[in-house]
């Protein structure tokens, strides 16, 4: 799992002390920095490596049960697939960060893609696309603003008021879709809402996107290890920081070059990425993600150190409403319509494993934002390659209960190896 200590965590930039049997600030070499990895790896900062080794090992085993799971179409279907999955997880990570759970957020999206396709109805009222948009999101976060004043100033418990939720909003969900269609289903008209999840970016529009994730992440890197040397701290080695990015390069020009081969990059790809960009902003670089980081290690002592805990709980509340109302929109422009099922199914397990299989603890203060990514592509590998084996229902349950079983023990053995040397 990913402590928020370790390199590119929020905490290292800034409060990393070079550890023992480094004198100097200078950049250690690539193999006594390969070194410190392995000794993190024992000690329980596993990083992305469980999710590296889980990704190889789901791509083999599909690839050898169906030949259809790396085809070009397949793999454009994975993307639009895990987005609204990934940007839902966002918001359960901030959640997770504090140590709290959201039980809703299945049906707090699907309410948010409600709301959104009932104001579109051309006959009643008719709203303007961005403005139907605006309202369900206000909504949503306004449904995370009240699940947090009643965590934080009423004192129950964040699993019980979420489970709650769960139940009001599915129900709120099932009366407006019931109330507006006798079939239960609504279809979205709009074009330019249904063309948020069904529009693709032309060849050069894909590849200067893979160029700017590409510049991006180096200017990233390269800015950390130097505010980070200018700070007497270790950074990464040059030649490490390199292959990083040669590394990135090659598997993000062979995903375009892959989708192009079929519809192309799908735009709702484009969203997803910036709201990646602006919440690791928000968490690595912001004071506020510094204050969720420190309740999640440990909130008393955030609080006596002048942190506003109640409203930065809140806060995390309503960006984990935010995102599943921005979600929601995802789901129900892919469909081009919303239902009485909307938000049921498995959507709850995928989005809370997504976050927990790509790296948040669920015990706090661990964890980042592309977690939310990551896990979302595991997981999203995983129900595709079982859909397109044609496994049953429950066998797909237990399937993917067993992966979020395996992530979780994970996450307690690295806790336990953070404890046991004095780590949090």
């Amino acid at each position: 799992m990913t402590d928020a200590r370790e390199p590119g965590g929020p905490e290292a930039e800034e409060l990393e002390e070079p550890q023992s049997g480094f004198t100097t600030p200078t950049t250690p070499a690539l193999m006594e920095y390969g070194r410190r990895w392995w000794q993190g790896v024992k000690a329980g900062e596993l990083g992305a490596m469980p999710i590296i080794v889980g990704l190889i090992v789901i791509v083999v085993t599909f690839s050898i049960l169906d030949d259809k799971f790396l085809t070009e179409r397949n793999f454009t279907n994975l993307l639009l697939q895990m987005t609204a999955i990934a940007t839902m997880a966002i918001g359960i990570v901030f959640v997770l960060l504090i140590a709290e759970i959201d039980l809703s957020v299945a049906y707090v999206s699907a309410l948010g893609g409600v709301v959104m396709t009932l104001l579109l109805r051309p006959e009643d009222p008719g709203w303007p696309w961005w403005l139907a948009i605006l309202v369900a999101l206000a909504i949503t976060t306004a449904i995370g603003f009240v699940h947090g004043v009643v965590i934080t100033k009423a004192g129950v418990p964040s699993f019980v008021v979420t489970l709650a939720g769960f139940l009001i909003w599915s129900g709120v969900v099932l009366i407006l879709t019931t109330q507006y269609s006798t079939a239960g289903t609504i279809r979205i008209q709009d074009k330019t809402v249904v063309g948020i999840a069904n529009d693709f970016l032309s060849e050069v529009q894909g590849w200067i996107l893979a160029l700017a994730v590409v510049v991006g992440y180096a200017l990233s890197q390269v800015r950390t290890a130097v505010t980070r040397r200018a700070r007497g701290l270790d950074a990464k080695p040059t030649v490490l920081i390199a292959l990083q990015i040669g590394g990135l390069a090659i598997v993000t020009a062979a995903a375009v070059w892959f989708a192009n081969k079929d519809r192309g990059v799908p735009k709702v790809t484009l969203i997803l990425l910036v709201f990646l960009v602006a919440w690791s902003f928000v968490a690595t670089r912001l004071r506020f993600g510094r204050h969720v980081y420190a309740i999640g290690g440990n909130p008393e002592a955030a609080r006596r150190a002048g942190i506003n805990v109640d409203r930065v709980r809140i806060m995390v509340f309503m960006i984990s409403g935010f995102m599943a109302g921005v979600g929601g929109i995802m789901l129900a422009s892919r469909l081009r319509s919303v239902a009485t099922n909307t938000g049921g199914g498995n959507l709850l397990l995928l989005v809370i494993a997504a976050a927990v299989i790509g790296g948040t603890s669920l015990f706090g203060g661990v964890g980042r934002v592309v977690s939310a990514l990551l896990g979302a592509l595991v997981i999203t590998s995983i129900t595709n390659g079982m859909d397109l084996l044609g496994l049953a229902s429950g066998t797909k349950f237990v399937i993917t209960g067993l992966v979020l079983l395996a992530a979780v023990l994970v996450d307690a053995y690295a806790k336990r190896r953070r404890a046991a040397r004095g780590g949090v």
